[in-house]
């Protein structure tokens, strides 16, 4: 069932138009901005109904994602990486779940899950410490999901590596402001965080191989069609496809500026078939990244909805999928903004923003392409995939 999120974006697109320029200038988003996306609900769609969350298909999710980064990339951007949060929320320690959304359902959680820190046990749970970059949203979260090692007494991490999540308060953790000075999506405000002798309860702490491999949902007795969905596909999502909602604000903007463009040569772009040519076809480009996406997502929820297991090969697949949808889409919208003219290059043209802030998406972690193309391939032969790189994030 349809849930009323991507409507109160498109109800509040104008305000999220018009807090672009600040939000660049800021380095986050505007406080006002941030407020109204939590009335829009965007954050709850994936998050418990116990705590006044829609338990939407993550379709809705991911057009409800893309919606909101056409019209203004960081935002867009934000919702998706915090939007995913709450939906691990789900599969953690019920205490911590409570302590997090029990007063206020609209608490956002943060991130990153990069394994920046050392977690060494101690009585009741571990003293952590660390310094994680690209904590999107960060200053508007309240908690924060972070990535760890299991480490010694020494405070190194232990060999073989363990890797944990960890989920940690505000006052736990500093926010180090001007550690985000960009080219692209620099209105997510993804910055450094640092964390000094904290200590964290046993029952904030996930071990991160569960909540990849699915076990983590399934030993606090999870039922949801949702919540048993693989972490590749869920985790992967709010990402790409802010970065494909971006290039459909390429498009949009593209296509806007060049209605009444008159070119170089003195040539009305409505008569260039040069140009015509470039903007249908990366308008079909940028919608096929979106159909894969969203297709491949359907296809993994069937399956989990009929109780099937998601095995290595076809999670590969869909990573490969998700990591070619981005990059599909970047590609299209640099024809575009090629066939711009310079006056695409100011900085009063929305275009140009839009055209960094693709870019800038392209350059997450979970879009590069080589150790999954690679498993994908190897997967694909019958090939066993070693344990190790190319096995991270599938």
């Amino acid at each position: 069932m349809p849930h009323a999120a991507i409507d109160n974006i498109e109800a509040i697109a104008e305000d999220l138009r018009a807090g672009a320029d600040e939000g660049e200038s800021l380095g986050r988003l505007p406080d006002d901005m941030a407020k109204r996306l939590k009335q829009a609900g965007i954050i709850r769609l994936l998050q418990r109904k116990k705590y006044n969350g829609y338990e939407a298909h993550p379709r809705e999710f991911a057009e409800t994602v893309m919606k909101t980064a056409s019209i203004y990339g960081s935002a867009g951007w934000v919702g998706g990486i915090v939007g995913v949060h709450p939906w691990q929320l789900a599969f953690a320690d019920p205490k911590v779940q409570e302590e997090i959304l029990g007063e206020d359902t609209d608490t956002w959680q943060a991130s990153p899950y990069m394994p920046a820190g050392v977690a060494v046990p101690a009585d009741g749970g571990f003293v952590l410490n660390g310094r994680w970059q690209f904590s999107s949203g960060t200053d508007h979260c309240d908690w924060i999901f972070l990535g760890a090692l299991l480490g010694g007494k020494d405070g190194q991490p232990l060999m073989p590596p363990h890797s944990m999540h960890v989920i940690l308060p505000r006052s736990d953790y500093e926010i180090i402001d001007g550690s985000w000075d960009v080219v692209g999506l620099r209105g997510t405000g993804s910055k450094d965080i640092v964390v000094k002798d904290a200590f964290v309860p046993a029952y904030r702490v996930m071990d991160a191989d569960k909540v990849i491999d699915g076990s983590a949902a399934r030993e606090y007795g999870v039922t949801e069609t949702l919540y048993k969905m693989p972490w590749s596909t869920i985790f992967p999502l709010g990402i790409t496809s802010a970065t494909i909602g971006i290039c459909e604000g390429v498009l949009a903007a593209g296509i806007d500026y060049q209605r009444n463009r008159v070119g170089a040569t003195g040539t009305l772009v409505k008569d260039d078939p040069y140009v015509l040519h470039a903007l249908s076809d990366s308008a079909s480009e940028i919608d096929a990244a979106r159909q894969q996406l969203l297709s491949n997502v359907d296809r993994v929820w069937d399956k989990v909805d009929r109780g099937e297991e998601i095995d290595f090969a076809t999670r590969a697949r869909i990573r490969r999928d998700q990591a070619r949808a981005a990059w599909r889409a970047v590609r299209a919208a640099d024809e575009i903004f090629d066939r711009a003219g310079g006056n695409a290059l100011r900085m009063d043209n929305p275009l140009q923003r839009f055209w960094r802030d693709a870019h800038a998406g392209l350059h997450h972690a979970i879009h590069v392409t080589s150790t999954t193309y690679h498993a994908a391939a190897l997967a694909s032969l019958n090939v066993e995939v070693p344990q190790g790189p190319l096995r991270v994030m599938i």
